[in-house]
């Protein structure tokens, strides 16, 4: 997409670890190459990612339900004018247009500005204060404290902050504007959710060691042990896993193995004093967690000012996050991958000889077949329930039949008995020089042939 920089974070949930970085910058050339860690120093303004605190504290102070409806115009603009002389004070669209009236979280899920504005300023607009002490309270305003230098300082204007607008501010802080954090400060606070309320700042060193020893070992430090209520926590999940399910993330990180929550976000980049309109540039990007039910990752996506293609985060930042998230969640054997039961009857069950039995019920396991254990006198048994297993019984100096089997299921069940094996050909039993159920001594040597 020919961008200026593009930066990922992959953070371990319950540790804060760190478990990836990087950061690109295109050269002159057209090359990309390491120069600058925009995800711990880079701060500017988030765009929709920071509706996630804008609505946890809306949710937090009661001020809204998720199905409270709001009106966001066809897609707008939404124009706020100055009551003095009638001017336009501020312009607010909406990238998607959903149209009419919705809720709150419909609002959330399509990342409307136009909804998230009109809902901050009617729960705060008689006391600005209100709003941005909640984002104080969730230490938004404060660097995390990191263990390498650089870190950026974040910005988030107050009512007493010297270029606060009574008639813009608060509207503009609701959808991302007029607020600054790095990718790294965002990420904590979305890894507050996925961690239960619990906020802690990243680590980058796990211990030091020397010469094999450990000489210190470093834990993450709880910046706050809950962000907001268990009630606002739920919703505030729910809204991010919407965005996925059925919003803005729906189309390009949506995936069948694995839930994902998190909140895209689409940024104009100011020109200095000229301001938004004087240059035609976006940064995309997208935080969220996976899997969604039981979160073991955070992660975002920053990408600044993509010039080929589309620039919603959607389009930009968005497959991004699904192709890192794919190979995380398929590599990492910890994460809980749910597995599928499929209940298989006596009329299409697969056809099974006796062998390692321990072997084969993992390999089922595996496969999501539920096991049924059933004598060979019950092989008329029929079940929906699971696959019956036949486990037959030989005594001392019988000879195990096995036919049909392959080399090391036939090892296995004639060396148990108690014989020594030859074995010519490859394959399958076909033939065996001591017919199954013959009386020989142990140790005798009984030839198998496999085609």
């Amino acid at each position: 997409m020919q961008a200026d920089f593009g930066t990922v974070v992959l953070m371990e949930v319950a540790t804060g670890e760190v478990r990836a970085i990087a950061n690109y910058t295109r050269t002159k050339e057209g090359e990309y190459k390491e120069k600058f860690n925009y995800a711990i120093a880079y701060e500017a303004e988030p765009g929709s990612t920071f509706k996630l605190a804008s609505y946890m504290a809306m949710l937090d102070d009661k001020k809204i339900d998720t199905n409270k409806l709001v009106d966001v115009m066809h897609g707008g603009p939404r124009e706020i004018r100055n009551p003095r002389n009638g001017k336009v004070a501020l312009k607010i669209k909406d990238a998607d247009d959903e149209g009419g009236v919705i809720s709150a979280r419909r609002a959330f899920e399509k990342s409307s500005n136009i909804g998230a504005a009109k809902l901050v300023t009617a729960a705060y607009g008689s006391n600005p204060s209100a709003f941005t002490d909640k984002l104080y309270s969730r230490h938004l305003n404060e660097k995390n404290g990191l263990q390498i230098h650089g870190e950026g300082r974040p910005l988030i204007k107050t009512p007493n902050s010297k270029y606060w607008n009574n008639l813009q501010s608060l509207a503009q802080i609701s959808y991302g504007y007029e607020s600054k954090l790095s990718p790294l400060q965002m990420l904590t606070f979305y890894n507050s959710v996925a961690n239960n309320g619990k906020m802690i700042a990243p680590i980058f060193v796990r211990e030091i060691r020397s010469m094999g020893n450990t000489v210190e070992r470093f834990q993450a430090v709880v910046l706050n042990p809950q962000v907001c209520s268990p009630e606002a926590l739920a919703k505030v999940k729910g809204l991010l896993e919407g965005v996925v399910e059925e919003g803005t993330g729906k189309t390009h990180i949506k995936n069948k193995l694995y839930s994902v929550a998190g909140k895209t976000g689409t940024a104009q980049i100011a020109n200095g004093a000229l301001g938004y309109g004087a240059k035609d540039a976006h940064q995309a990007s997208f935080c969220g967690y996976f899997p969604a039910d039981h979160p073991k990752y955070s992660m975002i996506v920053v990408i600044s000012n993509p010039r080929v293609g589309l620039h919603l985060a959607a389009w930009v930042a968005g497959p991004v996050f699904r192709k890192i998230a794919d190979r995380v969640y398929s590599s990492d054997l910890d994460i809980k991958h749910p597995t599928p039961v499929h209940f298989v009857g006596n009329t299409t069950m697969p056809k099974v000889k006796q062998g390692n039995l321990a072997a084969l019920k993992h390999v089922f396991g595996k496969l999501g077949v539920k096991p049924l254990y059933a004598s060979t006198a019950a092989a008329g048994l029929d079940t929906s329930a699971g696959l019956p297993f036949e486990e037959s019984k030989y005594k001392t100096g019988t000879v195990p039949n096995v036919t049909g089997m392959g080399l090391s299921d036939a090892l296995y069940a004639l060396g148990n008995a108690g014989y020594k094996v030859s074995v010519k050909g490859s394959g399958v039993v076909v033939a065996q020089s001591v017919t199954g159920g013959s009386v020989i001594p142990k140790k005798s040597r009984i030839t198998i042939a496999l085609q």
